[in-house]
């Protein structure tokens, strides 16, 4: 279930510094046609994405995970940049972007969402 934790959102907007940002999102997909509905919502949010200045920096499909230990993979990985942090609030917001995440939310038995700061120190 995609849901925002409302006190961490709040946190997270709260903080605005005009920065960019990366969102990585950890999926896992529903067994009866996930992955096909997340590519439909893919290609729905895409221009989405573009009227809030935001692109998809990578998508890929996981693997079997190589470490040992009590881990699950995932089934796809998707980072995302948004010019700013308001950018990504405007968009979960914006009525069209709804409609593409009813889509989205069809495909998923979990995602994680990890805002990331980009560093500067590389």
């Amino acid at each position: 279930m995609v849901a925002f934790s409302p006190d961490v959102f709040t946190d997270f907007l709260a903080e605005e510094d005009g920065a960019p940002i990366v969102m990585l999102n950890l999926i896992r997909f529903l067994p009866d046609g996930g992955h096909d509905r997340h590519l439909e919502y893919l290609r729905m949010a895409e221009p989405i994405l573009a009227r809030f200045g935001a692109r998809i920096l990578f998508r890929g499909d996981g693997l079997d995970v190589l470490t040992t230990g009590d881990v699950k993979g995932w089934d796809a990985v998707l980072l995302v940049q948004y010019p700013r942090r308001t950018a990504f609030k405007e968009m979960v917001e914006d009525p069209e972007y709804q409609a593409a995440l009813q889509v989205g939310k069809s495909a998923l038995a979990d995602i994680i969402l990890q805002p990331l700061k980009i560093s500067k120190d590389l």
